[in-house]
C-alpha cells in the first residue's frame, strides 16, 4: 500500500509564464518553490502526481546532522534551523522536533567509526557525544540489552514524512506562488540555447529560469537533453506499526533496525541500508559509475526485480513533448516492497524493541531512492543548458536537508550569499573516477 500521506487542494489553472518554474514537489522541490516565493518571485510548482507521494512520504523522516558526509553536513546543520523557521512561518505542524536521536552499538569497528566521525563534528559546532556502555544502556532501557556504546545527538531530530511536503507546499501558496499538481513537465524549451519555457502536458510556462527537482525521473529527463546524469534505483522497503507502544526512544538506530515515532504515535521501522537494486536502463548505461559504490555496499544491497525498469522512470528513449511521456503513465512511483525485506525487519525490530510486539503492522512500502555514484546529491546551475538548475539524486538524504537544499538554490538563483558550499555538489565531478569517494553514511 502507498505509505501515509496527507493531501493538499491546489489550483488547477497553469499560469502562462513565471520568474521560475521548479519541476517536482518532492522535499527539496517544495523547499526551492517556499524560498523563492517568499523571496518576491513568481514560482509555479509542477507536478506530475501528488505533492510528496514518492520518497519525500517514504522515509525514515529524520533530520540528522549525525554522520552526515562532511559534504552535507553544513548544509543538513542549516537545514535544523530551518525547519524551525519554516513552520513558525507557515504555520502548518510538519511534525519537526529536536528529539535527538539515539544510536546503539555492540560493533568496536562501528564504534570507532561513530568517535571518529564525532571528533570531526565537534570541531566545526556539532553537539555528538559519544555514551559510555553504562550511558547506552540507560537511554537503551527499552531494548533491555547491553551495549558497549552508543551516540547521543540531542540537537537532532524528525519530521512527519506524511505532512512535510505538503505543508511547504501550503507555504509556497501563501507567499503567491502556484503549485499545479496532476500536471507533468514535458520538457525544456530553448531561445538561443537558454531556457525560454516549460513544455507542459496543458501547455507552455514562459520562463528563463527552471529548477529540476524531479528525484528519481531526473536523469531520464536530463537525456532528452543531452545532458548525462548517472542515477541508480534504490528500492528500500519500510513498514510502520499502530500506536500502543510506550517508553521507546522518537528515534533510535542499530545495525539490526531503526525505529522512529511516526506522527500518529505508531512507529517506522526498517533496516539501515538495506535496498533492492532494480536494474534500469539509466543505470545500466552508467554501470562504470556505480561500481565502487556497489562494491562497498554488496552486503547490504541485492539484486531486484524488473519494476523499475517497466516503470520507465530511468528510460534511455526519447520521448515526444506532443504526446504522454512516461510521467505521466506512471503518475507516482509505487513499487511493491520486498516481503523477505519487511518480515526480515519485523522480526528484528521486535527483539530489539519487546513493545513492538504488542502492536500491529499498520502499512508496508516501497520508495525508490535516487542513488549519485558518491551518495551525495548534484546542487549546480552549471549543467550544461543556461536558466536549468539541477537539484537532485540525494541518495536517502534528503528528507531532513530539503529545507536547506531549497535555500541554497534560492540562494543561487537569487544571487544572495549561498548558506553552504556548493563546489562539493557540482555534476562535474562524476567525470572523475569515484574510488574513495563513497559517502560512509
Amino acid at each position: 500500500m502507498p505509505a501515509p500521506l496527507q493531501s493538499i487542494a491546489t489550483p488547477d489553472t497553469l499560469p502562462a509564464s513565471a520568474d521560475c518554474v521548479v519541476i517536482g514537489a518532492g522535499i527539496v522541490g517544495v523547499s526551492a518553490a517556499y524560498w523563492l516565493a517568499r523571496a518576491g518571485q513568481r514560482v509555479v510548482l509542477l507536478e506530475k502526481g501528488r505533492v510528496g507521494a514518492e520518497q519525500s512520504s517514504r522515509n525514515w523522516g529524520w533530520c540528522r546532522q549525525q554522520n552526515r558526509d562532511a559534504r552535507e553536513l553544513p548544509l543538513s546543520t542549516k537545514s535544523l534551523a530551518l525547519w524551525e523557521d519554516m513552520a513558525a512561518d507557515i504555520g502548518d505542524d510538519m511534525g519537526f522536533s529536536r528529539c535527538g536521536l539515539l544510536y546503539l552499538s555492540n560493533d568496536d569497528k562501528e564504534l570507532d567509526t561513530w568517535a571518529t566521525w564525532g571528533r570531526f563534528a565537534r570541531g566545526v559546532g556539532v553537539d555528538t557525544r559519544m555514551l559510555t556502555a553504562a550511558e547506552a544502556a540507560e537511554r537503551g532501557a527499552a531494548t533491555g540489552q547491553a551495549w558497549k556504546g552508543g551516540v547521543w545527538s540531542p540537537t537532532d531530530g524528525i519530521a512527519d514524512p506524511a505532512r512535510a511536503a505538503p505543508a511547504i507546499a501550503q507555504g509556497v501558496l501563501k507567499h503567491g506562488g502556484f503549485v499545479v499538481q496532476g500536471c507533468a513537465a514535458r520538457g525544456i524549451e530553448r531561445e538561443g540555447g537558454a531556457v525560454s519555457g516549460v513544455i507542459t502536458e496543458r501547455g507552455v510556462i514562459r520562463t528563463r529560469q527552471v529548477v529540476l527537482a524531479g528525484g528519481a525521473w531526473a536523469a531520464s529527463f536530463l537525456h532528452q537533453l543531452g545532458i548525462s546524469f548517472p542515477q541508480a534505483a534504490i528500492r528500500s522497503s519500510i513498514l510502520s506499526v499502530a500506536p500502543g507502544a510506550q517508553g521507546l526512544p522518537a528515534a533510535l538506530h542499530t545495525a539490526g533496525a531503526s525505529v522512529t515515532r511516526r506522527g500518529d504515535g505508531g512507529y517506522t521501522l526498517a533496516i539501515s541500508g538495506f535496498g533492492k537494486v532494480d536494474p534500469t536502463p539509466g543505470m545500466l548505461y552508467g554501470a562504470k559509475h556505480f561500481v565502487p559504490m556497489f562494491a562497498k555496499r554488496w552486503r547490504m544491497l541485492s539484486p531486484g526485480g524488473l519494476q523499475a525498469w517497466r516503470a520507465g522512470f530511468e528510460t534511455r528513449s526519447r520521448w515526444a513533448m506532443d504526446r504522454p511521456t512516461p510521467m505521466e503513465a506512471v503518475r507516482v512511483l509505487d513499487p511493491k516492497p520486498a516481503r523477505a525485506t519487511l518480515d526480515l525487519t519485523l522480526q528484528h525490530a521486535r527483539a530489539l524493541l519487546p513493545a513492538l510486539r504488542q502492536v500491529n503492522v499498520q502499512a508496508e512500502w516501497a520508495g525508490y531512492i535516487d542513488s549519485t555514484p558518491d551518495g551525495v546529491p548534484v546542487i549546480d546551475a552549471d549543467i550544461g543548458v543556461p536558466g536549468l538548475l539541477l537539484a537532485a539524486g540525494f541518495s536517502g538524504h534528503g528528507f531532513g536537508i530539503g529545507p536547506g537544499a531549497g535555500h541554497l538554490v534560492a540562494d543561487m538563483l537569487l544571487g544572495r550569499p549561498p548558506i553552504a558550499e556548493i563546489s562539493q555538489y557540482r555534476l562535474a565531478r562524476f567525470g572523475q573516477a569515484q574510488w574513495g569517494k563513497v559517502s560512509e553514511f
